[in-house]
């Protein structure tokens, strides 16, 4: 009752009152000290830095407030796991550029038809353009082949500057501008001698 009794409270229920409100406000400091710490456990990897923001806590209410502002923005887990994302990434990209040959391992591209050290055949080309077929594909991407097609069997498709020309059966009657302008050649008598 004493030190309530200095702010000239004399009523014991609201001494009672009084007591519990800073009961309740002592309860709240120590756990937001705890949440400091452990918060700044999951987010900070240097040991010293998550003592001092622990001891920044014990100002009441102020220095939580304070780590809430400079804390950093993410845990320590998320950075770890973007980072082997990252470091995936990476390698999936690395492995689409380089492959290593399945029978000695050396490293190769993905257009090799044959590997350069051991001579072996890694793909099969196209036997209409020639680019290196993956074995499980049933068209040939560069110039819509049906794999396995013989060359002969495929018509080619016609270009679009080949479409924008007159067709040949116009042009055919029509003598070309070179014969037209070069005059009839005749026949010059050869001079014995």
């Amino acid at each position: 009752m004493g030190l309530i009794a200095m702010f000239g409270i004399e009523n014991s229920g609201l001494a009672l009152a009084v007591n519990l409100l800073l009961l309740f406000l002592v309860v709240i400091w120590l756990a937001l000290v705890y949440w400091t710490y452990s918060d700044a456990r999951r987010r900070i990897a240097d040991p010293m830095l998550v003592a001092c923001a622990t001891a920044a806590s014990l100002f009441p209410f102020i220095g939580t407030i304070v780590y809430l502002i400079v804390r950093p923005p993410e845990y320590l887990d998320d950075v770890r796991e973007r980072e082997l994302e990252i470091a995936a990434a990476q390698a999936r990209l690395a492995q689409l550029e380089h492959q290593h040959c399945q029978y000695c391992g050396f490293e190769t591209e993905k257009s090799f038809l044959r590997c350069p050290s051991c001579l072996r055949r890694l793909k099969e080309p196209c036997t209409v353009c020639g680019k290196p077929l993956d074995p499980r594909w049933k068209i040939c991407p560069y110039c819509e082949a049906e794999v396995g097609q013989a060359a002969e069997g495929r018509r080619p498709r016609p270009r679009r500057a080949a479409a924008a020309r007159p067709a040949p059966s116009a042009r055919q009657g029509a003598p070309s501008d070179a014969t037209a302008e070069r005059p009839a050649r005749r026949d010059r008598p050869q001079s014995a001698g």
